[in-house]
């Protein structure tokens, strides 16, 4: 397949692919978002000034992580430093900042509503919204191919030579699969007592597994392990140790007859007797 056109012009202005597949990626986060506070019963008001800030610093995070990380070609081309249409955002920036942005106005504004519940609940919104952004941004964008290869599902991408692994389309497949099983495993949290952030470390486990694959299988050309691979096992492992902390200090559940055998057990004799017919 040829490479999807990158940028392309309505009279004098310039309109970027990526850029219009981000815009739709945030205002679906937003309304799934929205939508689950509302049949979760959870306060509203304070989700269009949250969901604003999270998506600001949330680029402004993966942004500077990734120019961290390639300081030395930024050092030498400043003027690239601000252009995030031409690729380069780092998940687990844009991950960092918008959770710590997020628990800020959760803790501030959702009176009531503990930190763990809200991440809980935007955990899934995460990984539905990673899901569609693949398809709708790096798939859209310049070098947005993974390594090399003659094999028949090949794409060209726009300013690499050759036919590339689709990555993003593989990373969308994959993130589609960790919101399903996030879904999953919230079904499962609602009947078994399970403390608030086992769905948030569902996705840190699911997820840097995930990554640390990515990088490994389709992206990383240059092997020893990178950031994002040793970042991705770190994450997956410790999401994996909290689960299992989280699931051992689940409250068991009685059986419906066992709470009134409990009660019976618990009357004074005399308590016992008043119910006796004569």
């Amino acid at each position: 397949m040829k490479p999807i056109p990158v940028v392309f012009h309505i009279g004098p202005l310039q309109i970027h692919t990526y850029g219009i597949g981000l815009a739709i990626t945030f205002w679906f986060g937003y309304r799934y978002f929205f939508r689950r506070c509302e049949k979760s019963g959870y306060p509203l008001q304070w989700i269009p000034r949250c969901f604003f800030w999270v998506v600001v610093n949330a680029i402004i995070g993966a942004r500077a992580v990734h120019v961290i990380a390639n300081y030395h070609f930024y050092a030498q081309n400043p003027g690239d430093i601000f252009a995030i249409w031409h690729g380069g955002l780092s998940s687990f920036g844009g991950l960092a900042l918008g959770i710590a942005t997020g628990i800020y106005h959760v803790r501030r504004y959702a009176k009531g509503t503990s930190a763990l519940q809200g991440l809980d609940l935007i955990a899934p919104v995460l990984m539905a919204s990673w899901g569609l952004g693949r398809l709708l941004g790096p798939q859209l964008m310049i070098a947005g191919g993974g390594r090399p290869t003659t094999a028949w599902y090949g794409m060209e991408y726009a300013g690499q030579v050759g036919k590339r692994l689709p990555a993003p389309i593989f990373q969308s497949i994959e993130s589609f699969a960790v919101f399903g099983l996030l879904l999953i495993l919230e079904r499962r949290v609602r009947t078994s007592g399970v403390p608030n952030g086992m769905i948030l470390a569902g996705l840190f486990a699911f997820w840097g597994a995930a990554r640390f694959l990515d990088e490994l299988l389709w992206l990383d050309v240059n092997p020893p392990f990178d950031a994002v691979e040793v970042t991705g096992i770190i994450m997956s492992i410790g999401g994996f140790i909290a689960m299992a902390i989280l699931w051992s200090k689940r409250k068991e559940r009685k059986a419906p007859g066992s709470q009134l055998e409990e009660a019976m057990t618990s009357l004074s004799p005399e308590d016992a007797g008043a119910t006796d017919p004569e």
